[in-house]
């Protein structure tokens, strides 16, 4: 073993919590960013890219559909045109004789003075004076219709099947894209996330989007296409009335524009306080424990309250000022119908228009300003949907750690685990110094202890010889490859790591032991707890190896937790293992029994040992001491104590207050 270094300049603790490493989760707050609201919404459209076929089809059905629909209030018009015609007819009778034909009427009606009746009758298609109601003309109208919204009815389920398709199929391939880049973002950027705001933006935000495109998509091609439809008809039907109607539609607009300029901050707003929330949430039900013993219960409800509030501050302005469109376009569209059905009345009394005509216009009215107020409605929707998605974007294009070589370099099949630090400075801030300058030589099958203060680098030695972090100058071998000329799937194949906070994920402690190695068989998995003596705890549970754990192991105590995750390394059999405090939480009798399984272990293996209770690394080849990023002792156990330096004073420390009488 040997160790040169340069003198580094002082560094302050580094980013990440005291221990100086991604193991700590950050606890800042992201700051809130401006909403660039057209850019995200083109984005969130070419998401959709992949479903053309799909939605080419969605807009196929819904312009049959909403043909079919648009076609419903014009034959209802002539439906009723029958039936006034008829009504009309035999009112007639008292003025003029049965059989007497529509011009006929017209002329002895103005030859009897009634001027108004005779325009009125003039404006029917066809009667015959006495015929009364034709029902068979009726009727065949009437099924007509039925067929017609029928038809609607099927072409809008297609449409909707369809809609419903393209954007799960969507939202889908955005969460596998979410967790993609999750495995190729680089660890600073979780130490610089709140797990519960990361939280949020996959699972929240993503489901906010997806209602979003869900619900606008279906809802705004039906819209835009009868807004389309329903207006051709009312031109054909009347231009002064759809003239009368349209004057309204820039209002409608403005009124829109306005309110929803006002109400997108807000939606930006309520889902940027919905993350911090959920970060709160998550942090104070993971640390519940410490929580209550330091007696934080009441600051905790009082940190929940105050973003709670916010949330609610935002959420209900944003709901609120976006829910006045709705009613004022509602305002809008009851003054547009007024106007019409006055307009209407007179030219019916005038004859210029039937009275079919008429209430087939009103209904056209009424499917006019509803897709607008509908359109303007979804801006609330949009709004929100779109804040997520820039939330989920910023995820998708956060830094990514720099790519695995395209033609990586090959190990040997047996990896003898030979680690070199050549020269290597890295820095968590480009102005903050941690390690200048280091170079440190780990030869096959040793034990390799590192100690110092906390902040000194030693979890930051490890993450760099696991490539968690790339060092900024020098380089890092393993059997005198360069690590970064190996793929990073590779190189981490070959280690095994024990962390001081210990990892179990929800399945069985068989499973979990066997979580690194594919297809460990059962005899593997007793041979690697038998080992490391967890098999004596896990046959005093009722259901032994098929016991299941949740995410917290709560089945297992904290000490038992930890064997857990030994005998995971253990059973993955790795050519280096990194042991980070692997006994901080395993009871004096305990830690003496895996101390055994580890010296075993580690025969024909290069281990890094990063310890605070000196106890533990006594039998360690070499004993690195770290101050500031610099090692400034190396040597053994014995020889470190006798030398009186840095090592002595530490050990000193821990054991000095036990071997005095007087304390």
């Amino acid at each position: 073993m040997s160790a040169t270094t340069k003198e580094a300049r002082p560094a302050g603790p580094p980013p990440g919590g005291p221990r100086g490493g991604p193991m700590g989760m950050g606890l800042g707050m992201p700051g809130q960013k401006s909403m660039n609201f057209r850019g995200s919404l083109r984005r969130l459209l070419t998401v959709l890219r992949p479903e053309r076929a799909r939605l080419i089809a969605v807009l196929v059905l819904g312009t049959l559909s909403v043909a079919a629909a648009v076609a419903g209030p014009k034959l209802l018009g002539t439906a009723t045109d029958v039936l006034f015609e008829g009504v009309v007819s035999r009112q007639l009778v008292q003025v003029v004789p049965a059989g007497t034909t529509q011009s006929q009427a017209v002329e002895a009606l103005r030859a009897a003075g009634q001027d108004q009746l005779a325009d009125l009758v003039g404006g029917m298609s066809a009667l015959t004076v006495g015929a009364g109601v034709d029902f068979e003309k009726l009727g065949s109208i009437l099924l007509i219709v039925l067929l017609v919204y029928v038809a609607a009815f099927f072409f809008g389920w297609l449409q909707g099947r369809l809609t419903a398709r393209a954007v799960q199929n969507t939202v889908r391939r955005l969460r596998s894209q979410v967790e993609e880049k999750i495995g190729r973002v680089p660890l600073s950027y979780f130490d610089r996330q709140p797990r519960g705001e990361l939280l949020s933006r996959v699972t929240n935000d993503i489901d906010n989007v997806a209602q979003t495109v869900q619900q606008t998509l279906s809802q705004l091609v039906t819209s835009v296409l009868t807004v389309i439809g329903v207006l051709a008809m009312m031109f054909w039907i009347s231009p002064l009335l759809a003239v009368v109607a349209l004057v309204t539609v820039p209002l409608s607009v403005v009124i829109a524009a306005a309110i929803a300029k006002r109400s997108q901050p807000q939606f930006v707003e309520q889902w940027a306080w919905t993350g911090k929330l959920n970060a709160h949430i998550e942090e104070m039900f993971t640390g519940h424990a410490l929580v209550t013993v330091f007696g934080r219960q009441d600051e905790a409800a009082a940190t929940f309250a105050e973003r709670n509030e916010r949330l609610y501050d935002s959420a209900f302005k944003a709901q609120f000022i976006s829910g006045i469109i709705q009613p004022a376009l509602g305002f809008v569209a009851n003054l547009n119908y007024l106007v019409v059905a006055v307009v209407g009345g007179l030219r019916v009394a005038s004859g210029t228009m039937t009275l079919g005509d008429v209430q087939a216009f009103i209904q056209y009215s009424r499917q006019f300003t509803q897709p607008i107020t509908q359109i303007a409605s979804m801006a609330n929707l949009l709004q929100s949907g779109v804040a997520s998605a820039e939330r989920v974007f910023e995820l998708l294009d956060a830094d990514e750690q720099s790519p695995d070589p395209v033609q990586p370099a090959a190990l040997a099949p047996r990896v003898q685990g030979r680690v070199a630090f050549e020269d290597v400075s890295f820095r968590y801030e480009p102005d903050t110094p941690l390690i200048e300058h280091l170079s440190v030589v780990a030869e096959p099958g040793q034990t390799v202890a590192i100690v110092g203060p906390t902040g000194a680098g030693k979890t930051t030695l490890v993450n760099l010889i696991m490539r968690f972090y790339e060092v900024d100058a020098g380089r890092i071998t393993l059997d005198g490859v360069d690590t970064r000329d190996l793929t990073r799937d590779a190189l981490r194949s070959q280690m095994g790591m024990v962390l001081q906070d210990t990892w179990l994920y929800q399945g069985t402690i068989a499973e979990n032991i066997a979580y690194g190695v594919d297809e460990a068989t059962h005899v593997q998995i007793v041979e690697a707890a038998v080992a490391t003596h967890v098999d004596r705890f896990v046959r005093t549970l009722p259901d032994g190896y098929d016991t299941v754990l949740d995410d917290e192991g709560g089945a297992v105590s904290a000490g038992e937790k930890q064997l857990l995750t030994i005998a995971r390394a253990f059973l993955a059999d790795p050519a280096i293992l990194i042991l980070d405090e692997a006994t901080s939480s395993v009871d004096t009798r305990t830690e003496v029994l895996v101390q055994h399984a580890m010296n075993a272990l580690r025969v024909g293996r290069t281990s890094f040992v990063i310890a605070h209770r000196l106890s533990t690394i006594r039998d360690a080849d070499v004993i690195l001491v770290m101050e500031h990023g610099q090692i400034v002792e190396k040597g053994s156990h014995d020889e470190l104590v006798t030398a009186g330096g840095a090592y002595a004073r530490l050990y000193e420390s821990q054991f000095a207050a036990a071997a005095d009488p007087a304390q």
